[in-house]
């Protein structure tokens, strides 16, 4: 595969989105400086938040953000920045009747919701490229009044056993009376964007729109003093063109040029305190002085100078029915272009839309049926779509800001208070830019995995954000997410970096050493924090929380277990078996090159051995967490007087130690002879620790081995309960709780408390940890991910003679492949 990249690029083969990327790695030209950046809902985050009770949603709720100038980033809809979001563009619309503007995403709190937050928009990705030389967004935006009021009320009036009431259920649609607003993006040099939106009138009859694409600086100004404030101002008028110019201390120059405009726009991007808070503004023109004047009529709200720092160049369009109206802008760093509409505008898009075909032609080679070939491409636009400018610096948020009052003392004690080491200011792969937009570090994890199909250096860079010492604790842990950045995630980035560091081997004939040992560093900072602050009595029996499964225990494994007692749990167990396995790989691929290396890969063999004791119960000196009777791995709450409660309820969590499965190098012994000899000793000195984890005809090295937490005959008993239909396996995956549960609850009574596990396939009806979080039922897609490939590694060392009946009783044998291929 190597030597066919090699010939590829020796013969100039690659694509011209590859050859950006190329430039990009190579440090020659910054094809990322703009991207879709921009949060599609910064209200109602933990960074805006400067309540002393933490109550993010309510401190800055959807109706604030017209008028609210943020403080550590913004929103927009289908909205593009720079990389550290200085300067942001992104499309606002009026339907003539809405009461105000439509500037950004709606969507109801964890409060509001039945089922918690949720967005109430339809919007898609439907195309990106890794350098963003070409993008498309499609938002459908209703002609009658958006019903904000109604969702609100019929929402939170229906209970938790009732459907969401979506936008949809409200009729706002009847009769296609909606426009589809097409917003495509296409760079002609890494410094200038073209901006294309085509509006698409779908009812029945001719209908107005008042389109407002929106220029504007992010404050910064407000926050500190001596900042430079930067400006937009009206530069000059051309026939049919106005040009807007761009000042900023640190971009320097640009000009945004705008095709017939109906008229050009100016306030500025500071806080309407007289409307929030009765006190007098900073400057008579605000945040929504463009919604005041064309909405309201209010013609002093915006500024007659013609300068600012937010400007919306309007259209008011009439559409006919079934037709489409076009309007186009130019944001470049040239002066002075004379036709910047000209050929060479809609022969760009032309160009750079084929030379997107090409380079996910070129990533998915072999036939491919198109509808499936086009779910790939979307999914990607997706990932691409969902990067975020985030910025937070907890420090300073915790103590304000020199220009603001200071917030409420008992913040200083609160929320992420911990974590005064955080000071972020990078583009991440966000989880979604609505509902989450912020990282979150095991998501993060899986994002990379599938980025680095097309984009390798931007996968590399995302693992290695988190473990740069603005991110990672000075003890070692990984920050898990914005609302509280302690939570524990589950620690797959050893997987992820190593398996970023295949593919990038594979698809592109590069392997990154310098990258893998990075991350191996790190994390054996991050794997020390694990052993010293969550196996509380040093058993090698682990706990963690919640590990990113929010709703699928008995009680909140994310706070204090009921009555003081301590939760040995099998997944952050297998988890840690599963990293060991991880870090040794990785430490033997290092050896390669630096035989220092291999004592590092027996430490965490070793280790690995250590926690197969404990969760196995092979030695007998713990007790472990393998339930013989039932063939199944489960978690135990051991209580301060020493009894102990099982929680023998079926869940994924009891799968989680088959992730911790690999099968060896047959070359490896050879190659490294210190790993070698150190299992040797471990074969003589430790036999019944090694008997548990490596087949025991092969303990001489030699061949293919199988070093796994769960036995082949523990793997099949727990396959039994996973390809059973009524318990786990589902039509679509693996169900996160037993189906059974559905019926007969899990029931655990400790004290005068009564807790309950129900099988929900659907909706929670139980807010245990976040407001719409529900893994009680539905399948959660990279757990199963992780379940396939870890019966692949089974199947390649047990082969096809290894059967297992899928489904249960169903008497058809599969071998493990074709078992990972039904789940898949």
């Amino acid at each position: 595969m190597e030597e066919l990249c090699t010939k590829a690029r020796d013969y100039n083969l690659i694509t011209e989105e590859e050859k950006r990327l190329d430039e990009a790695r190579e440090g020659k030209v910054d094809w990322y400086r703009w991207g879709p950046y921009l949060s599609e809902r910064q209200w109602g985050t933990v960074r805006e938040d400067y309540s002393g009770d933490g109550e993010a949603w309510g401190f800055f709720p959807h109706d604030h953000a017209r008028s609210r100038a943020y403080r550590w980033g913004e929103d927009g809809i289908a909205g593009i920045s720079d990389d550290k979001q200085q300067l942001c563009f992104a499309l606002s619309l009026w339907n003539g009747q809405d009461p105000y503007l439509k500037e950004r995403l709606f969507g109801l709190t964890g409060a509001e919701g039945n089922h918690g937050e949720d967005v109430k928009e339809y919007y898609f990705y439907v195309d990106n490229v890794p350098s963003h030389s070409y993008m498309k967004y499609l938002y459908k935006y209703p002609q009658h009044a958006y019903p904000y009021e109604q969702l609100l009320k019929e929402n939170k009036q229906r209970s938790r056993k009732d459907p969401e009431y979506e936008l949809l259920d409200t009729g706002i649609f009847d009769e296609n009376r909606y426009f589809d607003v097409f917003v495509e993006y296409a760079k002609t040099s890494s410094e200038e964007i073209l901006i294309q939106i085509s509006i698409a009138n779908r009812g029945p009859e001719p209908c107005e729109l008042h389109l407002l694409p929106t220029l504007w600086f992010r404050n910064i100004w407000n926050w500190a003093e001596g900042c430079v404030k930067p400006e937009l101002k009206l530069d000059k008028t051309m026939k049919n063109i106005q040009v807007i110019k761009v000042s900023h201390p640190v971009l320097g120059k640009r000009w945004l040029y705008c095709d017939h405009p109906t008229e050009v726009l100016f306030t500025e991007n500071e806080s309407n305190n007289e409307k929030l808070f009765g006190v007098k503004n900073l400057s008579p023109y605000v945040k929504d002085g463009i919604d005041s004047y064309i909405v309201q009529k209010k013609v002093d709200a915006v500024n007659p100078e013609n300068k600012g720092t937010k400007a919306a160049i309007y259209h008011l369009l009439k559409i006919g029915s079934k037709e489409t109206a076009v309007v186009k802008l130019r944001l470049s760093d040239k002066e002075g272009i004379k036709a910047p509409f000209g050929d060479d505008f809609a022969a760009t898009f032309v160009q750079r839309k084929e030379e997107a075909d090409a380079f996910y032609q070129r990533i998915t080679p072999f036939p491919l049926p198109d509808d499936m070939r086009n779910v790939q491409r979307q999914a990607f636009a997706g990932l691409l779509w969902n990067k975020q400018f985030y910025h937070y610096n907890v420090d300073r948020w915790l103590k304000g800001d020199p220009a603001q009052p200071l917030p409420p003392q008992k913040r200083r004690v609160g929320r992420n208070s911990k974590w005064w080491n955080l000071d972020a200011s990078d583009v991440f792969s966000m989880p979604d830019k609505w509902e989450y937009p912020w990282f979150a570090a095991w998501d993060l994890a899986f994002h990379a995995i599938s980025f680095a199909m097309i984009d390798p250096e931007f996968a590399k860079k995302q693992l290695l954000l988190l473990t740069k010492e603005w991110y990672m604790h000075p003890d070692g842990q990984i920050p898990a997410y914005e609302w509280s950045f302690s939570d524990v995630n589950p620690p797959v980035h050893a997987w992820a970096a190593m398996r970023i560091y295949q593919i990038e081997s594979s698809m592109y004939g590069r392997k990154d050493r310098n990258f893998l040992e990075k991350m191996f560093q790190k994390l054996v900072l991050n794997f020390t924090w694990w052993v010293n602050r969550k196996d509380k009595d040093g058993r090698n029996i682990f706990q963690g929380g919640f590990l990113g499964l929010d709703n699928i225990g008995l009680f909140n494994r994310s706070k204090e277990v009921p009555l003081g007692g301590v939760l040995e749990q099998c997944d952050g167990t297998g988890w840690m078996g599963m990293y060991c396995l991880n870090l040794l790989q990785m430490a033997l691929e290092l050896a390669v090159e630096d035989a220092n290396y291999e004592e590092m890969a027996t430490k965490f063999f070793e280790h690995f051995i250590y926690i197969a004791d404990a969760i196995n119960n092979i030695a007998g000196q713990v007790d472990g967490l393998w339930d013989e009777k039932n063939g199944f791995y489960y978690g135990i709450v051991r209580m301060p007087d020493g009894s102990k409660i099982q929680l023998n309820h079926d869940s994924i969590v009891g799968i989680i130690p088959l992730f911790a499965v690999a099968v060896n190098d047959p070359t490896a012994p050879g190659r490294f002879p210190k790993y070698r000899e150190r299992f040797r000793w471990l074969v003589e000195n430790r036999p019944e620790l090694v008997q548990c984890v490596v087949q025991v005809d092969k303990l001489e090295m030699e061949g293919t081995l199988l070093v796994a937490l769960a036995s082949p005959e523990r793997m099949r008993r727990i396959l039994e309960k996973l390809l059973d239909e009524n318990v786990l396996l589902g039509p679509y995956g693996i169900r996160s709780v037993s189906r059974a549960l559905g019926e007969h609850p899990a029931i655990l009574r400790l004290g005068n408390e009564e807790f309950r596990l129900d099988y929900e396939p659907a909706e929670s009806t139980t807010p245990l940890f976040g407001g719409n979080s529900n893994w009680r039922g539905p399948v959660w897609f990279p757990i199963n991910y992780l379940l396939i490939e870890s019966l692949q590694k089974y199947h390649y060392y047990l082969g096809d003679e290894f059967k297992v009946e899928c489904p249960k009783g169903s008497e058809n044998y599969l071998s493990l492949w074709e078992v990972a291929s039904q789940i898949n």
